[in-house]
């Protein structure tokens, strides 16, 4: 297939388009989810097929709520619940942005896969593809990751960039505080293994060794729930017809969280010699 197709049909299934940006250079590239949602999900009907829909009643007043009057809190803990208006929340929002702003480069092993959240890929936007290999292969030979932030459906993301196999791979990043140590696990101190334990526990583990990880050990847990459903349609058992689900009471939920929480959150970009790249959150007079 020529390039030219290749690059229409990349776009075709991008979702977001903009700019990878550091210094004078600038890339144009398109970002598609690294990952595929499994086929087919349970879903809560009424007994005709009906597919059912969540609504908001107040136990206080014991009645159903509408869009109106619904506003949004941010809790504190404790209890503790601020009323945050629409118009407070847009504007903590961020700018909106076509440009990834690719601050800067560590080493990649520096940052902890524990703070990864969601994966994407980085793929060539029109005209880049030369630009694009050579920051691939710059990237791929110094060991290196770039920490970048940009703005993606009114939400700025912090993300590290990865360059493998000539491809860019961007993760999300959790922020350091939703990321648990060893200490809040709470694991017993260290003790001297016996060595007979220990010679047995090691003989174990050298059975089990091979010398790479196949990606076909990772069996879909659900496979055996879509087979019974793709049977039960087959045999034509239980089969109703799902109508169409009306619109949700209650309108868009806004996630007022990850709305402050990108809005109001420091970098916290790791610098070089850096052994863990952890984004930290802003802290405020409430704490």
């Amino acid at each position: 297939m020529p390039d030219s197709e290749v690059r229409e049909e990349t776009r075709a299934r991008s979702f977001w388009s903009g700019t990878l940006s550091f210094g004078l250079v600038s890339i144009p590239v398109d970002l598609l989810p690294a990952h595929r949602s499994a086929e087919g999900s349970l879903r809560m009907l009424d007994r005709d097929g009906t597919p059912l829909v969540r609504r908001y009643f107040c136990p206080s007043e014991e009645k159903q709520l509408e869009s109106e009057e619904l506003v949004h809190g941010y809790e504190l803990g404790s209890g503790k619940v601020v009323v945050v208006t629409d118009e407070e929340l847009e504007a903590l929002a961020p700018k909106k942005s076509r440009e990834i702003d690719l601050r800067r480069f560590v080493d990649r092993d520096s940052i902890d896969p524990l703070y990864f959240e969601r994966s994407y890929f980085l793929v060539p936007g029109a005209d880049s593809s030369k630009a694009y290999r050579l920051l691939c292969e710059v990237m791929e030979r110094s060991g290196r990751a770039g920490i970048a932030t940009f703005v993606m459906r009114e939400k700025e993301y912090l993300i590290a960039i990865f360059a493998e196999g000539g491809l860019l791979r961007a993760e999300t990043l959790r922020f350091a505080d939703e990321v648990r140590s060893s200490a809040d696990v709470g694991l017993p101190k260290r003790v001297t293994p016996d060595p007979r334990t220990l010679d047995k526990v090691r003989r174990a583990v050298a059975g089990l060794e091979q010398r790479k990880f196949s990606a076909r050990e990772l069996s879909d847990p659900h496979e055996p729930l879509r087979k019974l459903a793709q049977q039960k349609y087959r045999s034509k058992r239980d089969v109703v017809r799902a109508g169409e689900s009306q619109a949700e009471a209650g309108g868009e939920i806004i996630d007022l969280m990850e709305v402050l929480r990108r809005s109001l959150a420091e970098s916290g970009l790791t610098g070089k010699g850096s052994k863990r790249a952890a984004p930290r959150r802003k802290r405020t007079a409430h704490g």
